[in-house]
C-alpha cells in the first residue's frame, strides 16, 4: 500500500481541478500573476518507478507549471548552488560537462558554452525561492518534465537513465542482496571449486617501453616487462613472477605452491589453514623476529585474517614496476610505500586500534591506474577463542627467491630463519603464547630465542605481558596495552632491555623502548576530524636518548580532505650541549574540483632551520568513455628545494575491453626528458567456450573469476535440466563487485575483479526481470574466488506469488512501521517489508516454497514484541497469493510467560 499523505494529496488536487474546493485565482488569467497560496501545489516527484525526494513545491501559474528550482535540485541531487543574495545558480548538471550559470542580474542563462536570455515569465519569485516555469527548467535539464495537476505528481522523463535512477537502483539491488555485513554468509548455499585435474593458468601482463634523457648524459631506453601467473595442479595452487631488468633481459623469478582453507581441513588432524612452499612470508613475534620473505616452507592453523601481534601488524604484496602504494587505516593515510627494485611493497608493524581496523592499501600505477585492496583486521578479547590452539612454524631464506637468477636485486640478509609457536585461548578473556626463533641478526650474527606472553582483557582495554631472552644472557620485558575509552583510542607500551639483547626488533644498544599514542574522532556537527598524537621515548646503554613526537588532524569537507602532520625528535647525549632539535611538517590534500581529482602534499622543515623542502601535485581526470572503455588523464607537478629542481609530466591511459594502453611524459628543470608506454593486458581460459582463451583488461591472475549461468527451474529442484530454458538479460549481483554485463543467449555472463578468497554473494537482480510473475529461487550462491582459477554457479528461477496481511496486537488495534522478514524453513531471509499506517504488510516476488513471517529482531525489541507470527505459509504454483488476513504479534512478556 502507499503512504497516507500522497494519497490525500492527490485527492485534494483533483477535488481542487473538478472546482468542489473552489478554482483558483489563476482561472483570471491575471496578467500580473504572482506566486499566491490558493494556487499552490505539491508535486509528487516521479522517475520510472520512483519518487524522489520529499515533495516538490509549485504553483499553477497562467501558462502552466512553475516549481521551486531548490527542490529540484535537492530532489535529483544536483551539484548546483542557488545564491539569493547574488541571484545566481551555477554548478552541473547530470554530467560535469553540463555547466549552468543563472544569473538574474543580466537575466542570462548558460548551459554548456551557450547563453541565452530568460524569456518573460520563465521565473517567479516565490516566499519559498525560485520558482521555475516547468518547460523552462526542462530545456535546463535536458529532460522532460510532465504535470499532473490531477493527482499532484510531476513526471520525469529521460532518454538515458540520469544519475539519481542509477542510484536508486544500487540502493535498490542492495536492499535485496545484502552484504556480507548484514547476514551470515555460512548459512547460505556455497558453490565450492574442487582441487583437481591441471587448470589453465591465468597470465596478467604489464609492459614498459621508456626512454630517459638526463642533463650531460646521453639518452638511454628501457624495456622492461613483468609478468603474474596463477592456477592450479591437483591438489596444489601456485603463482609465479617473472620479471625483467631495465634491458628487457629476466632478472627476477618467484615460485609458490600453497593450499588455503579458511574452515581448517588440511593435512588431517593438523587442521592447517595456510601451507606454502617457495617464495613464501614468515611469520614475526612481538619482540624477536621481524616477518621476513624468501625461499622456504611454512605452515599454520591461525584464521586468514588474524594479525600475528595483537598490537601491530604487517602487510607485503606486488607492486609492479613504477608503482606507489599508500596505506589507509579507517580512512586516514598512515604510509607510503614507492617503487622498489624487488617488485613488492610493505608497510611493517602497523599499529592496530582496539576494535575494527579497516585497511585499505591503494596502489596508484604511473599513468594514473588505482587499484585498491580492503582488509580487516579485529583487535578485542575474542581475539583467541577458548579453549583453541592455534600454532605456526616456517623457514626461509631472507631476501633470496626460490629460482635465483644472474644479476638479480639483493634484498634482506640472505640467511636462513626459521620459527615455531604456539597460542592458546584460556577463557573468552584470557590467553597465553610462546615462541622459538633461530635467527641470523646483523652485527651479532646467529641468535636462538625464545619467547612466551600472556594477555588479558580487562574492561574496554586489552593488556599484554611478554618476555624474551636470547640463551646467552640477554633478556626483554616488556607491557604492551590497548583500549578504547569513550571514544578515544589508547596504545601505550614500556620494552626493558637487559644483558644487551639484540633482534630483528631490537637494534644493538637499545635498552628501553616507551610510548603511547593516542587518536580520537573530534566530532564537529556532522562531521568527525580524526585526531592522531604520539610520544615515543628510546633509551640506549651509551646514554644517547631519543625523544620522538608526532602529531598529525585530518578534516573532511564537501569534497576536500586535508590532513596536516608534525614530527620532533630531540636527542639527549651524556656530554656537552644535545643537538638542536629537529622538526619537520607536512599537509596532505585530497580533493574533486568538479572533474578533477587532486592530491597534492607539501613538506617543511621548522627547525632547526625553517625552511621549505618539497611541493608535489597530481591532477586526474577522466576523459572520454566509461566502464571498460574508459580513459584517464593524470598531470603532475612536483618541486624540490632541496636539489632546486622542478618537474612536470603528463600521462594518458585508455582502457579497452582486452587491454589497457597508457603514455606518460616528463621534463625537468635541470634539462632531463622522460616518456614511456605501458601495456597492460591479461589472458586466461574462457569459461564461455571450452578449450579457448580470453584475452581481458581485468585482473584474472591475481583475482577471482566466476561464470554465472540463469534458467528457469520449472520443477523447482534447484538443478537445471536439459529441457528448462536460459534467460538473456538479466542482471548479476556480486557483492560490491559491480558486473557490468547482461546475460548472454546462454544466460551466462562472466565477472571478473573478485577479491580473492573473501567470500561474496552472487546472485540475481530481481528488479531486472521483466517478468513480475519470476523470481530469483533464491538469495544466491556464495562463492569464495581463488587467484586464477574460474567458478561455476547456476542461478535458478522459479514462479513467483506475493504474501500479505495486517500486522495487529491482541486487542486488534493495527501496528505501523514494523519490520517483517520472510524466512524459509532453514531460516534464511528472503524477502522484507515493513507495515503500512493501517498494518498491512506485502511481500511481492516471493519464490514458490514454504515460509514463516516473523517481526526483525530491531523492531521486535523496540516494540517489545515476540519476533514469531503464528502460521506457516505456502506459494506454490496452485495458490501463489497467500492472504494471511489479520496477523496478531503477541507482547513479548505474554509470550514469555506462556513458554515458560
Amino acid at each position: 500500500m502507499r503512504p497516507l499523505l500522497p494519497r490525500l494529496r492527490r485527492w485534494i488536487a483533483t477535488l481542487v481541478a473538478l472546482g468542489v474546493l473552489g478554482q483558483p485565482a489563476l482561472a483570471r488569467a491575471d496578467a500580473v500573476w504572482k506566486p499566491n497560496p490558493d494556487d499552490a501545489v505539491l508535486f509528487e516527484l516521479r522517475l520510472g518507478q520512483y519518487r524522489l525526494g520529499d515533495g516538490v513545491r509549485g504553483y499553477q501559474t497562467p501558462a502552466g507549471v512553475c516549481v521551486d528550482m531548490a527542490d529540484m535540485v535537492m530532489a535529483l541531487d544536483l551539484p548546483v548552488r542557488v545564491d539569493k543574495k547574488l541571484r545566481r545558480a551555477t554548478g552541473w548538471i547530470f554530467n560535469e560537462s553540463r555547466t549552468l550559470v543563472l544569473d538574474r542580474e543580466t537575466n542570462t542563462v548558460q548551459i554548456m558554452n551557450k547563453t541565452t536570455k530568460l524569456p518573460a515569465g520563465a521565473i517567479y519569485d516565490a516566499p519559498e525561492g525560485w520558482c521555475v516555469t516547468t518547460g523552462q527548467l526542462s530545456s535546463w535539464l535536458g529532460v522532460s518534465l510532465n504535470p499532473d495537476l490531477s493527482n499532484a505528481v510531476l513526471v520525469i522523463k529521460s532518454d538515458t537513465k540520469l544519475p539519481v535512477e542509477l542510484s536508486a537502483e544500487r540502493r535498490e539491488r542492495a536492499a535485496k542482496i545484502r552484504p556480507a555485513s548484514t547476514f551470515d554468509l555460512r548459512a547460505l548455499p556455497q558453490s565450492r571449486v574442487a582441487y583437481r585435474g591441471i587448470k589453465t593458468p591465468s597470465v596478467d601482463a604489464n609492459i614498459a617501453i621508456g626512454g630517459l634523457r638526463e642533463r650531460g648524459d646521453k639518452a638511454r631506453t628501457d624495456v622492461q616487462f613483468e609478468l603474474y601467473a596463477s592456477g592450479e595442479a591437483g591438489p596444489v595452487a601456485y603463482d609465479a613472477r617473472l620479471a625483467s631488468n631495465r634491458k628487457g633481459a629476466p632478472e627476477s623469478l618467484r615460485l609458490r605452491g600453497y593450499r588455503y582453507d579458511p574452515d581448517g581441513k588440511l593435512l588431517g588432524p593438523l587442521r592447517a589453514t595456510q601451507i606454502a612452499v617457495g617464495d613464501v612470508l614468515g611469520l614475526s613475534t612481538g619482540i624477536s623476529a621481524q616477518s621476513s620473505i624468501g625461499r622456504g616452507a611454512m605452515i599454520t592453523n591461525r584464521p586468514l585474517d588474524r594479525p600475528e601481534n595483537f598490537d601491530r601488524t604487517d602487510f607485503r604484496g606486488e607492486l609492479p614496476s613504477g608503482w606507489d602504494a599508500e596505506l589507509y587505516r579507517n580512512g586516514q593515510l598512515l604510509q607510503v610505500a614507492l617503487n622498489r627494485a624487488d617488485g613488492r611493497y610493505e608497510f611493517l608493524d602497523v599499529p592496530l586500534l582496539y576494535g575494527q581496523n579497516r585497511f585499505d592499501i591503494v596502489l596508484y600505477g604511473p599513468q594514473g591506474q588505482v587499484r585498491r585492496e580492503q582488509k580487516v583486521l579485529s583487535v578485542g578479547p575474542d581475539s583467541i577463542p577458548p579453549r583453541q590452539t592455534w600454532y605456526w612454524a616456517g623457514i626461509n631464506q631472507d631476501g633470496r627467491d626460490l629460482i635465483g637468477l644472474p644479476n638479480g636485486p639483493q634484498f634482506g640478509t640472505d640467511r636462513w630463519r626459521g620459527s615455531f609457536g604456539v597460542e592458546r585461548g584460556l577463557s573468552t578473556r584470557t590467553s597465553v603464547s610462546a615462541s622459538y626463533s633461530n635467527l641470523f641478526v646483523k652485527e651479532v650474527g646467529r641468535r636462538n630465542f625464545v619467547e612466551a606472553a600472556v594477555r588479558q582483557a580487562v574492561g574496554p582495554f586489552l593488556a599484554q605481558l611478554s618476555g624474551a631472552t636470547d640463551l646467552v644472557g640477554g633478556s626483554v620485558l616488556s607491557v604492551q596495552m590497548l583500549g578504547n575509552l569513550g571514544g578515544t583510542y589508547i596504545s601505550a607500551e614500556s620494552t626493558n632491555v637487559m644483558g644487551g639483547f639484540r633482534s630483528d626488533r631490537i637494534q644493538r644498544g637499545v635498552d628501553g623502548l616507551h610510548g603511547i599514542s593516542v587518536d580520537h574522532g573530534l566530532k564537529l556537527g556532522r562531521s568527525v576530524m580524526p585526531i592522531h598524537a604520539e610520544a615515543r621515548y628510546t633509551t640506549r646503554t651509551n646514554g644517547n636518548d631519543t625523544l620522538e613526537l608526532g602529531g598529525r588532524i585530518s578534516s573532511s569537507f564537501s569534497r576536500y580532505s586535508i590532513t596536516a602532520e608534525v614530527d620532533m625528535r630531540h636527542d639527549k647525549v651524556p656530554y656537552g650541549p644535545d643537538p638542536p632539535t629537529a622538526m619537520d611538517a607536512g599537509v596532505l590534500l585530497n580533493a574533486r574540483v568538479g572533474r578533477f581529482r587532486l592530491r597534492g602534499d607539501a613538506r617543511f622543515e621548522v627547525s632547526p632551520d625553517a625552511r621549505f623542502r618539497s611541493f608535489g601535485l597530481i591532477t586526474e581526470w577522466a576523459g572520454r568513455g566509461n566502464g571498460k572503455n574508459a580513459s584517464q588523464w593524470r598531470a603532475e607537478l612536483a618541486y624540490d628545494k632541496m636539489m632546486d629542481r622542478a618537474r612536470a609530466g603528463l600521462g594518458y591511459a585508455r582502457q579497452f575491453d582486452r587491454l589497457s594502453l597508457s603514455g606518460n611524459a616528463e621534463v625537468a628543470t635541470d634539462g632531463s626528458v622522460a616518456a614511456s608506454l605501458g601495456l597492460t593486458f591479461s589472458i586466461g581460459p574462457n569459461p564461455t567456450k571450452k578449450g579457448g582463451f580470453r584475452m581481458t583488461s581485468a585482473r584474472l591472475a591475481t583475482h577471482g573469476q566466476v561464470l554465472a549461468r540463469v534458467f528457469r527451474d520449472n520443477n523447482s529442484d534447484g538443478v537445471r535440466q536439459p529441457d528448462e530454458p536460459l534467460e538473456r538479460d538479466v542482471q548479476i549481483a556480486a557483492g560490491r563487485v559491480p558486473v557490468d554485463r547482461l546475460t548472454d543467449d546462454h544466460g551466462e555472463t562472466v565477472i571478473d575483479s573478485l577479491e580473492a578468497f573473501r567470500p561474496v554473494l552472487i546472485g540475481v537482480d530481481a528488479s531486472s526481470l521483466p517478468d513480475p510473475l519470476v523470481s530469483p529461487a533464491g538469495p544466491g550462491v556464495v562463492v569464495t574466488p581463488r587467484p586464477g582459477v574460474i567458478a561455476t554457479v547456476e542461478l535458478p528461477l522459479t514462479g513467483a506469488g506475493e504474501v500479505d496481511g495486517t500486522l495487529v496486537k491482541g486487542g486488534g488495534a493495527t501496528l505501523e512501521g514494523v519490520d517483517l522478514e520472510l524466512v524459509t524453513v532453514q531460516g534464511v531471509v528472503v524477502a522484507r517489508t515493513r507495515s503500512d499506517f493501517d498494518g498491512y504488510f506485502l511481500f511481492e516476488r516471493v519464490p514458490y516454497g514454504q515460509y514463516r513471517v516473523r517481526i526483525a529482531q530491531a523492531s521486535a525489541a523496540a516494540a517489545r514484541l515476540h519476533a514469531g507470527l503464528a502460521g506457516d505459509v505456502q506459494v506454490s504454483g496452485t495458490s501463489p497469493s497467500v492472504h494471511l488476513g489479520a496477523t496478531a504479534a503477541d507482547p513479548d512478556e505474554i509470550r514469555t510467560a506462556s513458554v515458560s
